[in-house]
């Protein structure tokens, strides 16, 4: 029965609803054998990847991944498949059950793997490197071994081929799981699962963890590199920073404290490449860590007398690798603080001496001033009395033309003409002069005030 209910749904919505169901497990039966391989492959190629998917899924008569999918799991007759594709890695599960497999080997554990099944042209089209490869094999134990407090320790060793390995109870102790986390001969590490009642989806659950877990532990150990070369780099950094501002209390002069500007200046530099080449690495590292502590805490597991748990295991192998890459970080991001404290302070410094500078520089320039201004009002005086002269003897010739043209002038006021001239003439140029000067500041602080708006 439906509804037609008038409400309007987010565009979202079944989108975001159908997330959690993205992903399914698989259903396993008991006496499975899978193959896990995981590929760095960066953040580019999801379509190749999902075009060689359905490349094979075609070849067998089954529906190809949709587009734009980063998930697909198909049943290719004799074997299935589980595709994932991650931000930088993807993930191949092949899954067969034991009576698929006939003939010589068929019976002895790991001697034939869910890989032959998968063709070999197509596997060496696979874009990437493999950087986790995991041959599990489950068979069906008994309810009695299920209350055993001892394992075949011997026969585990043999069958895993390495002494060192880890196992125990998980899932309530619905199975047993033995890993040895190494890399065999095959190129491939190996999981044994001992299955005495764990239901189909469980199962399936079960045995995406474990592939998870071995997966994640390779992704985070990726930095362990990065960070053993670029933590001796940044012990040299820091012994670099130590000697600069040791100096900051032994130099005076402007230049030395430029010097060692330009030398902090260049340790930041440097200090930024190596955090540019390893900011997401190691923040990679932190994500998949956590990603392997969740699902070791997901198996549930309890202690086989005599064998190290998984979690003890990662404990004592993982852990120390994991917190030496958050050291680095820490101390990266730590040292990149001191310099710029180190930096500004020395910064700080030069610029007070700039501004002293400065400082003395303007109170130079400002006497400078005055004294140009006071030579200005003598050249202004001068050029008053030499600008009065013309004038004066400019109103004595006219005075003289208006006598020669026949004007009656008297002979005493031509002798007088150059005494009243020189007041008017000087107070005319005078007043001139000033008034010039009165607009050209003007002009000029409009100017100014024009500028700092």
């Amino acid at each position: 029965m439906s509804f037609d209910l008038p409400l309007s749904d987010h565009p979202l919505r079944q989108e975001l609803s159908a997330e959690v169901h993205a992903r399914p497990y698989m259903h396993l039966d008991k006496n499975e054998r899978a193959t896990h391989l995981a590929f760095l492959t960066g953040e580019r190629g999801a379509e190749e990847e999902r075009a060689l998917v359905a490349e094979l899924c075609q070849q067998q008569g089954v529906e190809p991944p949709a587009e734009g999918s980063n998930f697909h799991a198909a049943d290719l007759g004799h074997y299935r498949l589980r595709w994932e594709r991650h931000t930088e890695f993807t993930s191949y599960s092949f899954f067969a059950r034991a009576e698929a497999f006939e003939g010589n080997g068929a019976r002895e554990r790991f001697a034939r793997t869910a890989m032959e099944f998968v063709p070999q042209d197509w596997l060496s089209r696979l874009p990437g490197q493999v950087l986790a490869g995991l041959h599990m094999e489950m068979e069906e134990g008994s309810a009695d071994e299920a209350d055993a407090d001892k394992a075949d320790a011997d026969e585990i060793e043999r069958i895993l081929e390495i002494q060192n390995f880890a196992g125990s109870a998980v899932s309530g102790g619905a199975a047993r799981v033995w890993m040895n986390f190494t890399i065999n001969s095959d190129g491939f590490g190996r999981i044994l699962v001992r299955d005495h009642y764990l239901r189909p989806r469980q199962a399936g659950r079960l045995i995406q963890r474990l592939f998870e877990i071995e997966t994640y532990r390779m992704l985070s150990l990726l930095a362990l590199p990065l960070a053993r070369r670029h933590g001796v780099e940044l012990t040299e950094l820091g012994h670099s920073l130590m000697d600069i501002t040791a100096q900051f209390s032994e130099c005076d002069a402007l230049e030395s404290e430029q010097r060692l500007l330009a030398q902090l200046t260049d340790l930041s530099a440097e200090i930024e490449r190596i955090a540019a080449a390893t900011n997401f690495r190691f923040g990679a590292t932190r994500a998949y860590y956590e990603l392997v502590r969740r699902r070791i805490t997901e198996l549930r597991e309890e202690r086989i007398e005599g064998i190290q748990t998984i979690g003890e295991f990662m404990d004592r192998r993982l852990a120390p690798a994991a917190n030496t890459c958050v050291a680095v970080a820490e101390r990266l991001d730590t040292l990149s603080k001191r310099v710029a404290r180190a930096s500004q302070l020395l910064r700080t410094r030069v610029d007070i001496k700039v501004e002293a500078q400065n400082r003395d520089l303007l109170q130079t320039m400002s006497r400078r001033a005055k004294l140009q201004l006071l030579l200005q009002e003598t050249v202004e005086g001068l050029s008053v009395a030499a600008i009065t002269y013309y004038g004066v003897g400019l109103v004595s010739y006219a005075a003289e033309s208006l006598k020669a043209s026949g004007l009656a002038v008297p002979e005493s006021y031509l002798e007088m003409t150059p005494g009243v001239a020189i007041p008017v003439v000087a107070g005319l140029v005078w007043f001139g002069m000033r008034r010039v000067r009165r607009i050209i500041g003007r002009e000029v602080e409009d100017e100014i005030r024009h500028e700092e708006n």
